[in-house]
């Protein structure tokens, strides 16, 4: 597996994966495939950085990411469903920490509360839990 740092080149691919994303863990962000490509450039011209996972099979997910004073808050992460349960999310996780993230003191991320398999996912690689974020729908 390769990991390459993101450019504005790759703000369409990412944000395709993204819409994949938001699919694949039930999130309810309504925003359509333009508005995540502009959203996407943003943040890369921004205060993100994403790596992208290839191989010779091509793309196989991507990390986005900010540097925050005292972690390193991962935004998103994916791997594309055809490549998951073959440790690469967790080998992504172990070079980005080692390679990306080596002078930070630890990492963030959110999940969301029914996304059992992420959260399994990221308690295996070693994170846990720190805060719950609640919310009550407005009626």
């Amino acid at each position: 597996m390769q990991y390459r740092p993101a450019t504005g080149d790759d703000a369409l691919p990412l944000a395709q994966m993204n819409q994949r994303l938001i699919r694949d863990e039930g999130h309810r962000n309504p925003m359509s495939q333009d508005e995540l490509l502009a959203r996407m450039h943003a943040w890369l011209a921004g205060e993100y950085q994403a790596v992208i996972f290839q191989d010779d099979a091509g793309p196989a997910g991507y990390a986005l990411f900010r540097r925050d004073a005292n972690y390193v808050y991962v935004r998103q992460f994916f791997v594309e469903p055809p490549r998951r349960r073959q440790r690469i999310g967790r080998a992504a996780i172990e070079h980005l920490a080692k390679h990306f993230w080596k002078d930070s003191p630890r990492f963030r991320l959110d999940v969301l509360a029914n996304n059992s398999r992420a959260i399994a996912f990221w308690r295996t690689v070693g994170f846990v839990e720190y805060r719950i974020t609640m919310e009550r729908p407005f009626f």
